[in-house]
């Protein structure tokens, strides 16, 4: 099983992705050909906070920003004390910056 959003492969008992929380899928896509490359996507927040997460999540998908969180299982962040990196397209993430600045999680440089 593999996420189709990271590419993350699991077991074939898993159902959902536990850094995307996309469904998984038994085969990847093919990748595009042509001039469309990989998508390269850079870290532009972190955080713990499940509830920063959920936030930002709608936010986000409100504006139509291509984006994912890595490492974002609620087991990952109690237990582990890691952080949920918000991951964005290269090409979008000066807008998601921005964003994350006026709503306060970002600091204005």
């Amino acid at each position: 099983m593999f996420c189709p959003r990271c590419k993350s492969e699991y077991r074939d008992d898993f159902l959902k992705c536990a850094d995307c929380g996309v469904d998984l899928v038994s085969k990847l896509p093919p990748e595009p050909a042509g001039d469309f490359g990989d998508e390269e996507f850079v870290e532009v927040f972190s955080t713990y906070q499940q509830g920063d997460i959920a936030f930002i999540k709608s936010v986000l998908d409100g504006e139509g920003i291509t984006y994912f969180f890595q490492g974002e299982s609620s087991i990952m962040l109690i237990a582990a004390g890691a952080y949920a990196r918000l991951m964005v397209k290269a090409d979008e993430a000066q807008r998601a910056r921005e964003i994350l600045q006026e709503l306060g999680f970002l600091k204005r440089v």
